[in-house]
């Protein structure tokens, strides 16, 4: 795409006159019999470190590839590299890279605005000047079909936030329905509202988990889980994941390809992480937090399950491992020598 057009498809985007038009893609599960495996690279940790009903574990390890820097979609956004059209799709976006810069984009990201807030159902890499690029999408909000505010209705606008909670994680990458979506939205303002005390839904917009996750009760009380837990990666130059525990019980994991990496996603999913303890605690409750032998024992529980393989992209493939208790989502980079895993995302059911 040459400098004019992108500087064109920026300007028409700003001004709200985008009519974005994404063609559909189709992906389909297959074994992975045929795929190269590749082995998972070894991890040590570091924790708990805990404040109230949370504990995190650090996970180490070595980059897996070197001097490689992903911008990522909050990154992009903000700096105007990258835009995300409305396509009036519910379950479809398009994302258009405008810079020469690659992005990163995980599935778990929201994005505002447009016709109804969504959230982003795969991992995907877009490379630079990529041209529009269909983004399989879930919408966060339900009932609004229209402009909010003075917000752009024809592309989005950049969101710090990630899907919160496991039950909205295994609806986005295992369900893949829009109504459980909702009904777990819905769950997690339930949720929260009786933890906090008060309503966390917007008058703008009672639906709007982004607005849940603006709401200023909830976010003086994760303030609290962040100013106890955001610099516990601090000097550590080799943590590229960590694990969570909620109540004793272990519920996810996330490792990246690299430091680098982690440490700009870091915040969202920590934040992500103090929301859902805020909307499971239950006070008064005593718990054992979990050895780091169970947190590794989680982290290959998955790698023993049944394996099958999407290609989301001709430059990314899904590989989704399931056991009877956990979830694996491994998303790798056709493109690079080895397939190295850029984000290996793991759920507990």
């Amino acid at each position: 795409m040459s400098r004019s057009r992108a500087s064109f498809g920026i300007a028409l985007c700003i001004l709200g006159s985008v009519l974005a038009c994404a063609a559909s893609i189709s992906v389909a599960d297959s074994p992975v019999a045929d795929k190269p495996k590749i082995a998972a690279p070894a991890y040590h940790l570091s924790g708990p470190y805990t404040h109230e009903n949370l504990a995190i574990y650090l996970i180490h390890g070595e980059d897996r590839v070197k001097d490689k820097n992903y911008l990522t979609l909050p990154e992009a956004l903000a700096q105007k590299k990258v835009i995300v059209h409305e396509t009036k799709n519910v379950n479809e976006l398009s994302i258009e890279n405008v810079s020469k810069e690659e992005v990163f984009v995980q599935a778990g990201d929201i994005v505002k605005g447009g016709q109804q807030d969504r959230v982003i159902a795969h991992d995907l890499i877009v490379p630079g000047q990529s041209g529009e690029m269909p983004i399989a999408s879930f919408c966060v909000e339900a009932g609004r079909w229209t402009q909010r505010g003075a917000e752009n209705v024809y592309c989005f606008e950049v969101s710090l936030n990630q899907a919160p909670t496991n039950g909205l994680k295994i609806a986005l990458r295992k369900s893949k329905q829009q109504q459980e979506v909702w009904k777990n939205v819905a769950h997690a303002q339930k949720q929260l509202e009786m933890n906090l005390g008060q309503p966390v839904q917007a008058a703008a917009s009672a639906s709007s988990l982004e607005l849940t996750l603006e709401n200023k009760k909830l976010g003086q009380t994760t303030d609290a889980y962040l100013k106890k837990l955001a610099s516990i990666t601090d000097g550590k130059n080799d943590v590229i994941g960590y694990a969570v525990a909620i109540n004793g019980k272990i519920t996810n994991a996330d490792i990246y390809i690299s430091h680098g990496l982690f440490q700009k996603v870091w915040p969202a999913l920590l934040k992500g992480s103090a929301v859902e303890a805020i909307a499971e605690m239950q006070k008064d409750k005593k718990f054992t937090v979990p050895t780091s032998e169970a947190i590794l024992g989680f982290l290959a529980d998955a790698e023993r399950g049944k394996a099958t393989s999407q290609d989301i992209t001709k430059r990314v493939r899904l590989i989704q491992h399931e056991t009877e208790k956990n979830i694996l989502f491994e998303t790798q980079d056709i493109s690079a020598k080895n397939m190295p895993a850029v984000r290996r995302s793991l759920i507990s059911k």
